[in-house]
């Protein structure tokens, strides 16, 4: 059970081979036991949010919002699922997907189902990951689009071939506590928004990562909060 008091975590590996302490449970909640949470801006308290919320949209983006409407917490859109991906060497991986538009798993024992299985045996649900552009950050174009591997445009799709490694991301922990995003497909690059503007319903962006290393800035980090932790405002920590 989770409260706001905080449990150490030793040794809880996250972005490479490196141990790091994290005192932090929804840190834990979102990498280890896969528990939504919401990503809270280190900056201006603001959380990201898909563009659109319904399950049938897949070439939309995602934005960053700081009030949380009746709307979108009906809809589960200001939840993320932090999704184990594989490995890039050493480094775990992982899809950032919402919990807005899930998709119902197939029943068990038809083919669909038996295509999607978890580890438990369970049929996995289908949501709509954040997905990289091709040729982010360097293009103006929209550089984030939420959506099904299958479903998301052609520039979308995997780089290399692979379907999915467009998804996938390096989630490092911070020394201050929060979690940054790196896409495999662009290391030099960053989660952080249009224009650098941290702001109201600002476009979440791929851009470049100024500090060289993957723990990224104060203004590029998020802090997974779990729900009883929606009401702390953090972003007082840096002030």
């Amino acid at each position: 059970m989770y409260t706001q008091e905080r449990t150490a975590m030793a040794n809880l590996v996250v972005g490479g081979p490196v141990a790091v302490n994290s005192y932090d449970n929804a840190i834990v909640a979102a990498l280890v036991e896969n528990r939504p949470v919401m990503l809270v801006h280190a900056f201006n308290g603001g959380y990201l949010r898909p563009a659109e919320l319904a399950a049938s949209s897949h070439d939309k983006g995602v934005k960053l919002a700081t009030a949380l409407d009746p709307a979108t917490k009906d809809a589960q859109g200001h939840l993320w699922h932090i999704t184990p991906g594989g490995f890039f060497g050493q480094r775990p991986l992982y899809f950032i997907e919402s919990a807005a538009g899930q998709v119902t798993p197939p029943p068990a024992g038809t083919a669909d189902a038996a295509a999607g299985r978890g580890d438990d045996g369970a049929p996995k649900p289908q949501r709509r990951r954040v997905t990289v552009h091709q040729d982010a950050p360097q293009s103006t174009a929209d550089t984030l689009q939420v959506g099904l591997p299958a479903k998301v445009a052609d520039k979308w799709r995997g780089k290399n071939g692979a379907v999915e490694d467009t998804q996938l991301w390096v989630v490092t922990v911070t020394p201050w506590g929060g979690i940054t995003f790196v896409p495999i497909t662009h290391p030099d690059a960053i989660l952080g928004f249009k224009d650098h503007t941290v702001a109201k319903d600002s476009e979440a962006r791929l851009t470049y990562n100024w500090g060289g290393d993957f723990t990224g800035t104060v203004i590029n980090t998020f802090y997974p909060r779990l729900p009883n932790e929606w009401d702390v405002p953090y972003h007082h920590v840096f002030t």
